[in-house]
């Protein structure tokens, strides 16, 4: 019973202490064994580790990609439009002994200060560029001004021990003060543009009009002029009928136009007319032969 009695604390430090020199390493992480502060082993595979109990201490990194929203920042063009830009990076401790001595205790936090500082010098850089204008980082274009970003990045963040996955810009705004300069000449850039169109539109009609006009006026001169034909056919035609009764009977002919003279002459309720009746004009009228 009393052999029992000091074995059994020792069973219990020795489970202690043989469960402190154990550690798990998860597939998503890394581990470094540390012994006052410096770097004894490295555990980069998942699985079961040890180290010295009470002496060493393990700390873990995330080995899984991380993301990382960076600050507001206004950037100037090379067209001096100033803008305003923000983006987010996504990236991984790709090797933990430099990361730990580049920032020691501080880790994922102190690491992630110092990428956004990398990151708006080199957004700062990029945008900055000679050739580089406010509509090209409007345009399609800034895909290629993100790779030059996550690049330049990526080397300046090495001696992190981090690798700089991507880098995406997510704002690319105007300040406040200038919105409203960039909508007046927006607008006066669409104003122009309609107004160009309607020019362009009124002169298409113009044309349309001109062309209407001049074709009405060739179907009427032809129609005028097929008509006048036509007329001058009909009075050639009945001329040569008269001419021909006028040549069969010349005295009925004569007869004929007397009547037709008349007739005209005759018209109306308030005509009045004063000739002598031993005139030519009534000879039918009094004649045996007009009876």
């Amino acid at each position: 019973m009393r052999k029992l009695t000091y074995i059994l604390p020792v069973i219990i430090v020795a489970i202690v202490v043989g469960l402190s020199s154990i550690f798990i390493v998860d597939e998503r992480e890394k581990a470094l064994v540390l012994q006052f502060g410096q770097i004894k082993a490295v555990k980069e595979d998942s699985g079961l580790g040890f180290k010295l109990p009470f002496i060493q201490e393990v700390v873990y990194y995330d080995d899984r990609i991380l993301s990382l929203d960076t600050a507001t920042i206004e950037v100037t063009p090379s067209d001096g439009r100033r803008m305003i830009v923000d983006a987010f990076a996504r990236y991984r401790i790709n090797d933990i002994v430099r990361f730990r001595q580049a920032v020691g205790v501080g880790g994922v936090r102190a690491a992630e200060s110092r990428i956004d500082s990398i990151l708006n010098a080199q957004i700062r850089e990029v945008l900055g560029a000679n050739e580089v204008t406010s509509n090209t980082i409007l345009s399609a274009n800034r895909a290629q001004l993100m790779i030059r970003i996550r690049d330049q990045a990526r080397a300046s963040a090495l001696p992190l021990g981090v690798e700089i996955v991507d880098v995406r810009l997510k704002q690319t705004n105007l300040p406040s003060q200038n919105l409203e300069a960039t909508f007046a000449r927006m607008r006066a850039e669409r104003e122009r543009e309609a107004a160009d169109e309607i020019a362009r539109g009124e002169e298409a009609a113009q044309r349309v009009r001109a062309q209407a006009d001049r074709t009405v006026i060739e179907i009427v001169s032809e129609a005028t002029r097929d008509a006048e034909i036509t007329r001058g056919e009909a009075d050639a035609e009945r001329n040569a009928i008269f001419a021909e009764a006028f040549s069969r009977d010349t005295e009925f002919f004569e007869f004929y136009r007397s009547l037709t003279a008349y007739q005209r002459g005759l018209q109306g309720a308030n005509t009045s007319m004063v000739i002598s009746p031993n005139g030519e004009f009534f000879d039918y009228l009094k004649s045996d032969q007009g009876r």
